[in-house]
């Protein structure tokens, strides 16, 4: 299977996707470049999936993939549990695409293509 590479070793890569895919469960929406984006699609998607299936072994699947970081200050949540309490159930009539990539325009620096990923409501 083909993948985008990005300039990265294996390591690297699967860490900017596990960070990038956290920041998306915690904040709803991210910025980054078009590419990375469109990978992450599919990322965000298995993960809200596993979400919806609910199980203790979709959990431990998901656990092993998100970082673990405090998403909700006041009540201490971390982003696994919002995935499977808020995010997943907000799903759950929904068959897939639950993330949208909109395109922003060009970066200052570089000129590279910037997107906006975001959950769909």
């Amino acid at each position: 299977m083909w993948n985008r590479r990005f300039g990265r070793t294996a390591d690297h890569r699967k860490a900017m996707l596990r960070n990038l895919a956290t920041s998306v469960i915690m904040y709803g929406r991210v910025e980054t470049t078009y590419a990375k984006a469109m990978d992450m699609r599919s990322v965000v998607d298995e993960l809200i999936t596993l979400g919806k299936k609910n199980t203790l072994a979709s959990r431990r699947q998901a656990a092993a993939y998100i970082r673990d970081v405090v998403a909700d200050e006041k009540t201490q949540k971390t982003v696994l549990q919002k995935l499977f309490d808020e995010v997943a159930p907000a799903y759950k009539d929904r068959n897939g695409g639950y993330t949208k990539v909109t395109k922003t325009g060009v970066r200052r620096g570089d000129a590279a293509p910037m997107a906006v990923i975001e959950l769909v409501k």
